[in-house]
Order: structure tokens, then C-alpha cells, then sequence
């Protein structure tokens, strides 16, 4: 039974987090408060604005040494990151990829855009991730080995990868599903757009798999005004990914000669520039996303029901979007508090539509997806920028202790 009184303590809740004042107050939005300007004005004063220039391999050498991964490269968006990830995994047309239904639109179409289809898989509730536990009994159901190769029974296709996505920058299990990719030789790649700054078991997202993929985008916890970047710890297939982001263009002083067909996926310099200067202050906006996240937990831990999403035991989640859940029997009033508090000048918006209801990827093979149509129902995102919160707590969580 839904509880009318319910939109109402929504709202109540987030004003008594959110600062009085503006008019409207947008789901996220960047903070530039450092040397972006000062970086920036240095590639326009020298000229050095495009793919090559000083910032692109500091941004890359940085990256790389904030993730503790071996080797960084940084290209256009996260969109082209996954697709080249996908791309050197060895995806190719006619392969299966299985990605969470649950996850923004361009993990699947990264997958189509290596003529390879994608195979959509359920979420857990408690990770909004893929589910491990349902995804081990459904290989055993339809997947089978054939020498290297793992194959669907029921398509007659090659399943050649698992892409898990750390939703919203809570990091998904990855354990049991690296467990299951090296069981059945598929080839795991992080979709680790949403979680710089996220940690697995004390090891940054994106550095457990054979590859992964970040975004910089404008609404990301750092952004180069749109940016991506490929992590890996092959340096083999570091080397590849820059030469195929690089319009597979062979080394040379005057001659254009190109070896395969490349991609022209590197980032400026501009954008590179932009990236140093909000990479130096990370640990900033890490502690004001998890201080906002703690204050709409004491907001809403009277609101019966509705909970905050809060990040798993095993992780340290960067809260890059912060989410409500509604209770089951509430689900009916999602769009009722969307409208009521984007109408009060506070944005919300409801997670993706899932991949299976999108007219391009229907009749794309899938498991059962019924908690991912579950958090679908019931999920809302709420404002989340780090610039939401100045000021200290009004108490810690008892008994708390932060993990690195």
C-alpha cells in the first residue's frame, strides 16, 4: 500500500540537505576551482591544442598512477574507450558480449559498433550491478566450451567478453565474475565510466580486468569536457591501443602510411589540459561527494519508505550519482516524485530505460532481468554535485570507518 505522505518527506528530505537559494539545482554539475584556467590559456598561448601536446601524456602518466594501473590512454570519450577495449579483446562481428541491461546506452552500443551483439544480463540489488550468483546458473544453463571458446547452445554464437559497468560509481563484484570469465574464457572488460575514485576491495576500479573503460564527461567526478580513457595492464595492449586510437598511423617524419584501419580517437591537448587540473583536486571532490552522501543518509533515514543507495561492504564507492530506491509497494509513485520535485526546482531523474526495451537491442538474446526491472521501477537519482556540500556533518555514521 503506496503512502500519500511519502513525495512531500521526499522533498523535505533534500531541501534539508541542499542548499537554500538557487532557483533550481541540477542533478551534477562540474566544479572548476583550481589551474584549469591557467592550463587551458598555456595550450592556446603555445598552440599545442590538439591530439599532441605535453598535457595528453601528463594526463595519461597521472591517470595511470591514480588508478595503479600499468599504462593509460586517452581518447575522445568513454563511448570510443569501450569500443576500442571491446576492439582489442578480440569482439568480433557475429560475437556475443554480455552486458547488464541495467547501464547507459553506450555500453551496448559499443558492442554494435564491432558488428558484435549484445547479451543482456540482470542486475543485483545490492550493487545495482550484474548479478554473479544469477549470471553463474544461467552459463551453466546455455553457455559451452569448445577448445578456447565459449559458445551460446542457443544462438550457435561465439560469446567472446563480459562487460560489468560500476553503476552510478559503485563498484560491482568483481571476484566471482572474473571467477566465471576465466572459467569460461571470455574476456572481462570493466565499463568503469562512473567510478574514478571507486575502490574494489581496496584496488581502484578498472584495473581487474583485461581492460576497462573511464568517462570524463561534464557531469563526471572529473571531467575534460568530454574525454575518456582506456586502463590496462598489458602494455602490449597499451601500445595497440594508442596506435589503433591514432588513425593506425605507422611513425614516420613526413610520410602519411596507415596499417589497418584505425579510429581518429585521441584527445586534445585542450581537453588533456583541462583533465591534469581537475585530477589535482580529486581527493576534494571525493570527500565532498561522500559527505553529501552521508547527509542525505541522515535525511532520509526516517523516510519509511524509501532508502540511499549506499555502496556495498566490499567497496568504497566515489557517490558519483546519488540514488533513492523506493520500496516496492511505493514504485507506482516514481514518476509522481520525479514531477513533483523537478517541479520544485530540484532535478531527479529516473535511471535508463533498461537495453531490452530499446527498439534496437529487443531482440537481443537475455536472461531473466527481473531485478533489473525491479530497479528500474523504483530508482531515482538526485542532486549529487561535490559542490552541494561545504560545511561539516552534522554527525558521522556511528561505528564507521572509512575504507581506502
Amino acid at each position: 500500500m503506496s503512502r500519500p505522505e511519502l513525495i512531500p518527506r521526499i522533498i523535505a528530505a533534500l531541501r534539508s540537505v541542499l542548499p537554500e537559494g538557487p532557483a533550481f539545482i541540477p542533478l551534477h554539475e562540474p566544479l572548476f576551482q583550481g589551474n584549469e584556467w591557467q592550463y587551458v590559456k598555456e595550450c592556446l598561448d603555445t598552440g599545442w591544442v590538439s591530439s599532441v601536446g605535453s598535457y595528453v601524456d601528463r594526463f595519461e602518466a597521472e591517470m595511470a598512477a591514480y588508478t595503479g594501473a600499468r599504462r593509460a590512454v586517452a581518447v575522445v570519450n568513454g563511448t570510443a574507450a569501450l569500443h576500442v577495449c571491446l576492439l582489442l579483446a578480440g569482439v568480433e562481428a557475429g560475437d556475443e558480449v554480455l552486458i547488464p541491461s541495467l547501464t547507459f546506452i553506450a555500453t551496448a552500443n559499443a558492442v554494435s559498433y564491432c558488428g558484435a551483439i549484445p547479451h543482456l544480463l540482470d542486475s543485483d540489488q545490492q550493487t545495482l550491478g550484474l548479478d554473479p550468483l544469477k549470471l553463474a546458473a544461467y552459463l551453466a544453463e546455455i553457455a559451452e566450451l569448445r577448445g578456447d571458446a565459449c559458445w551460446n547452445r542457443r544462438t550457435g554464437r561465439r560469446i567472446r567478453a563480459l562487460v560489468p559497468m560500476h553503476t552510478f560509481g559503485h563498484a560491482v563484484d568483481l571476484d566471482p565474475l572474473l571467477e566465471l570469465a576465466e572459467r569460461y574464457r571470455l574476456a572481462l572488460i570493466e565499463d568503469a565510466a562512473e567510478s574514478l575514485g571507486s575502490y574494489y576491495k581496496g584496488q581502484h576500479t578498472g584495473t581487474r580486468g583485461l581492460l576497462s573503460a573511464l568517462s570524463f564527461n561534464g557531469n563526471k567526478i572529473v571531467t575534460t569536457g568530454g574525454g575518456g580513457l582506456i586502463l590496462t595492464n598489458d602494455t602490449a595492449l597499451a601500445d595497440r591501443a594508442k596506435h589503433l586510437t591514432t588513425t593506425a598511423k605507422l611513425p614516420h617524419r613526413w610520410e602519411f602510411c596507415h596499417d589497418q584501419v584505425g579510429y581518429n580517437y585521441r584527445m586534445p591537448n585542450l581537453n588533456a589540459a583541462l583533465g591534469c587540473a581537475q585530477l589535482e583536486q580529486m581527493p576534494r571532490f571525493l570527500e565532498q561527494k561522500r559527505a553529501l552522501a552521508e547527509r542525505y543518509r541522515q535525511a532520509f533515514a526516517e523516510v519509511v519508505g524509501v532508502v540511499l543507495f549506499q555502496e556495498p561492504a566490499f567497496a568504497t564507492s566515489n557517490y558519483w550519482l546519488n540514488a533513492l530506491v523506493l520500496d516496492e509497494a511505493e514504485a507506482g509513485q516514481r514518476d509522481a516524485v520525479l514531477d513533483a520535485t523537478n517541479s520544485a526546482g530540484i532535478m531527479t531523474r529516473p535511471v535508463w530505460a533498461l537495453m531490452s526495451r530499446l527498439p534496437m537491442f529487443r531482440d537481443c538474446p537475455r536472461m531473466d532481468l527481473s531485478g533489473a526491472e525491479s530497479l528500474e521501477r523504483r530508482l531515482i537519482n538526485i542532486p549529487s554535485s561535490a559542490s552541494l556540500c561545504s560545511g561539516p556533518l552534522r554527525e558521522e555514521q556511528p561505528g564507521r570507518e572509512d575504507k581506502p
